[in-house]
């Protein structure tokens, strides 16, 4: 049984590492298992007690969300300007949805759907020109769903003739959204994408 104990304090332990909790009173901790487990008085009531957590994690929640979002504004407003300018630019195509695409070379194959699977060369940079992805430079192209993708490649795809090739200016809403993608995508992240549509796959 002290293995087991032992055991469910590291359960506990890693639970609140995760939860950014390290620091806790763990004397106060220690004392809230024992009066439960022995059946002694609580201070306060599981009701009291579930309802003060859920208003400080909330708490917590949107102070991260906060913190994030004065992160994330920087890139918003260098992706909005950049797209701004971007479109002014001879062939450069604005959608709807507010992707931007240049052909850089037509095809003149079949137009991929959504339930389609393609292989792809692809070479994807930041707004500053920083890659931070490329099939290209790995010399292998890549296959995917054509729904599996960025809301932005989705619908360029579908746009697309097998052998075009074509430059993608993607604003971060048909990117990786607020919270952007591994460490060098950041949030709310303007990207750019050179695609070439190889084939649609049988």
């Amino acid at each position: 049984m002290d293995t087991v104990a032992y055991g469910i304090g590291l359960s506990i332990a890693g639970s609140l590492k995760m939860q950014g909790l390290a620091g806790i009173n763990t004397k106060i901790l220690q004392e809230a298992i024992s009066d439960v487990l022995s059946g002694k008085p609580t201070v306060m009531s599981q009701e009291d007690a579930n309802q003060y957590l859920m208003t400080f994690f909330q708490k917590k929640e949107d102070s991260l969300r906060q913190a994030e979002n004065v992160k994330a504004e920087p890139n918003r407003i260098a992706g909005e300007n950049f797209l701004a300018e971007n479109k002014k630019k001879t062939g450069v195509v604005t959608t709807s949805s507010g992707l931007q695409y240049q052909v850089v070379k037509a095809g003149e194959g079949p137009k991929p759907t959504a339930n389609d699977r393609v292989k792809v060369h692809y070479h994807g940079t930041l707004i500053d020109g920083s890659v931070f992805d490329s099939s290209v430079e790995r010399g292998e192209p890549i296959e995917l769903s054509v729904s599996g993708v960025i809301a932005g490649w989705v619908e360029a795809l579908q746009l697309m003739p097998v052998g075009s090739k074509w430059k993608l200016f993607v604003p971060y809403q048909l990117a990786y959204g607020d919270r952007g993608a591994g460490p060098q995508i950041g949030p709310k992240s303007a990207l750019i994408f050179d695609v070439e549509l190889l084939e649609i796959l049988k």
